[in-house]
């Protein structure tokens, strides 16, 4: 739902590496009731069941690869391209999670390299994910981490590509462990991300662009946050498995 800033609410379910039929039509049960609400919404399953769920979808619901290389095709084993994200029916793909900086060590040059490549080359969009380890947060390091990692994006990014990107806040210290930066303490990360993008863009960049918050969100949790001025959705991981992912969905609609 566009809010009074102009930004539409944005809800992702990121699958990780879950999957099964029971998973696939719990998800779709929930999904088929959001048919009416104001809300964009992108499922990302795991790459060999993006063809399955784009052809089991409600009609609303995108869909997002979980991760995508930088080049069309080519000896790179393993990895799928962009391209082949947009064949099988993706609109979006997910671009430097939490878990592809830490587990695989994608650093911020090699995630520039790829968000340069995948809106410069195809016409899919992209999910950016930035935010500190918990180490940072208690080094009071947070908006120094940010804006670096934003900032590398930022380098290759026109400012007529921003509507493509939706920037997506998670303090890794938040992702799975059933800690939740409290609704204040996500606002003021995102307050801080609206300015830093607009003093390397334009401000009609930073009042349009959506920067949306992921780590442990909840059906319990989603409307407080849904309510900061800052926040223009959420990035879910397990409970978008769940069917509380509708009401996540939902959690601007009052």
């Amino acid at each position: 739902m566009a809010g009074a800033n102009g930004r539409r609410f944005f809800v992702g379910g990121n699958w990780k590496m879950n999957y099964s039929k029971a998973i696939s039509d719990v998800v779709n049960k929930a999904l088929n009731n959001t048919k009416d609400v104001d809300v964009e919404i992108v499922c990302a399953p795991p790459a060999l069941f993006i063809q399955e769920f784009v052809a089991s979808k409600p009609a609303h619901v995108e869909v997002a690869a979980q991760n995508c290389y930088l080049a069309k095709d080519g000896a790179f084993t393993g990895e799928i391209s962009p391209e082949m994200v947009k064949e099988a029916g993706c609109a979006w793909v997910i671009l430097g999670h939490s878990e592809r900086r830490t587990l695989f060590h994608e650093d911020d040059d090699f995630l520039k390299k790829k968000i340069d490549y995948v809106l410069n080359k195809t016409d899919v969009n992209v999910i950016a994910c930035i935010g500190e380890t918990l180490q940072e947060r208690e080094a009071g390091k947070t908006n120094e981490v940010v804006e670096r990692q934003v900032k590398a994006y930022q380098e290759k990014i026109a400012n007529d590509q921003y509507s493509r990107v939706v920037i997506a806040y998670e303090p890794v210290w938040a992702i799975g462990t059933g800690k939740v930066a409290t609704p204040q303490q996500a606002q003021d990360v995102h307050e801080h991300l609206r300015q830093f993008i607009g003093k390397n863009a334009t401000a009609d960049v930073a009042k349009s662009i959506r920067i949306i918050y992921g780590g442990s969100v909840n059906g319990a949790n989603c409307k407080e946050l849904a309510q900061k001025p800052d926040i223009d959705g959420f990035l879910v991981g397990g409970a978008s498995l769940k069917p509380e992912f509708e009401q996540i969905c939902k959690a601007r609609q009052n």
